[in-house]
């Protein structure tokens, strides 16, 4: 794997940082989750499932920390700090999600933990980054959501602001320190030079909005919510059918005269409303009645497989149960069972990552860890004797 032999340790909570370490830990890292004893992360209380979350072992937990080893330390202890500083010293990467400041004032911040480790790469994602009037202030994905702008263009006129229907900005702002960890890794394999990488889920929202952001700062366009239009083109956005909503793309000239085709509308390419491009973003809500009226003949499935063999992207428009069973997402193995470990009395399936490696080999090698399963492990590959580790547990130090 490509992180095999990468030490990790994973001191984050609930999920932007935690989903940023099961990167890692899926690319072969040995990821140590760190966590305070007798709660843990607050993602073990959480999930669709009472029972799991009664356990400590949540189904919002459960997706994202296989792969994962956990220890438990009191980081307000001196005896907790002088065996987590030892830790420090064997790792190759510190990740924590805590508010700006908190580690510091434990004790074990960067600047504390640097001299150890000099080779060190320290992530600290928050909402808002390490600098700037708002470092202080509470973030939860909903709440980046609607100050990054993202809630304000989802949604239609009439239903914005809407809130994304998944933790988009908790995911973004994981996935962009995941990048940053791997990149800085490579310098520190050449240079053995560590770094503070400082993640804002605020920024790292922003930096996803590409069009929307660029036609704003660069040509003056405030965005608007748009519902299911693509506002580069027209006809491109969710239309309804005999049986469905279908997603079509016809955003080049071609493609518009093929759908014109397939659907039996040719005059629709020679009317001049829609002659060309600007010409059809002008007049899509003429268009889209138009194209609607053909569509009605027919259900999603079917227009579907005509339109995408005339060369015009189309899709229809599934629930997630749907997607997960796709021939396509089933054949690239994007669902991992852990067939040792059961879950509500059927083996654990986990998301894995979207890419494949070597032709697909597998991700998942161990399931996530019970609170403090590894405990006493961790600490004697760190040096600890049984006798040692016994004085920590009755000191309340792990």
């Amino acid at each position: 794997m490509l992180l095999e032999g990468i030490r990790v340790l994973d001191l984050t909570n609930v999920l932007a940082g935690p989903f940023c370490a099961y990167q890692l830990a899926l690319l072969g890292a040995d990821v140590i989750k760190v966590e305070t004893p007798g709660s843990g992360d607050l993602a073990r209380q959480l999930g669709a499932s009472t029972e799991l979350s009664a356990q400590l072992m949540g189904a919002s937990f459960l997706a994202q920390n296989a792969n994962k080893r956990s220890i438990t330390i009191n980081l307000k202890s001196d005896k907790g700090k002088e065996a987590f500083r030892r830790l420090v010293a064997g790792a190759d990467v510190l990740v924590e999600n805590f508010r700006p400041g908190v580690m510091g004032r434990l004790g074990v911040g960067y600047d504390e933990l640097r001299p150890l480790n000099p080779s060190l790469v320290y992530c600290a994602i928050s909402g808002f980054g390490q600098e700037g009037p708002m470092r202080a202030a509470p973030a939860y994905d909903q709440i980046v959501q609607g100050l990054s702008g993202v809630m304000s263009i989802t949604g239609d006129e009439q239903s914005a602001p809407l809130r994304v229907g998944y933790p988009v900005c908790d995911s973004i702002g994981g996935i962009t320190a995941a990048f940053a960890i791997a990149s800085a890794l490579v310098r520190q394999r050449g240079t053995g030079e560590g770094c503070l990488i400082d993640v804002s889920m605020l920024d790292s929202t922003l930096a996803t909005m590409g069009w929307v952001v660029s036609n704003y700062l660069i040509a003056g366009q405030r965005p608007v919510p748009m519902g299911n239009d693509n506002f580069t083109a027209a006809p491109s956005g969710a239309f309804r059918t005999g049986d469905g909503l279908l997603n079509i793309a016809a955003n080049k000239q071609e493609q518009f005269a093929a759908l014109a085709k397939v659907i039996g509308r040719e005059d629709l390419a020679s009317d001049a409303r829609f002659a060309h491009r600007e010409d059809r973003k002008k007049h899509r809500a003429e268009l889209t009645a138009e194209i609607e009226a053909a569509l009605g003949s027919r259900p999603a499935a079917e227009w579907e497989s005509l339109l995408n063999t005339a060369g015009v992207p189309a899709g229809r428009v599934i629930s997630v149960p749907e997607a997960l069973a796709l021939e396509q997402v089933q054949e690239r193995a994007l669902v991992e069972e852990l067939a040792d470990y059961e879950v509500l009395g059927h083996p654990l399936p986990l998301i894995t990552a979207g890419y494949r490696l070597d032709g697909g080999s597998r991700r998942l090698h161990s399931p996530p860890p019970r609170l403090g399963e590894h405990t006493d492990a961790i600490l004697g590959e760190a040096g600890y004797s049984p006798e040692e580790i016994a004085e920590l547990r009755k000191a309340s130090a792990i």
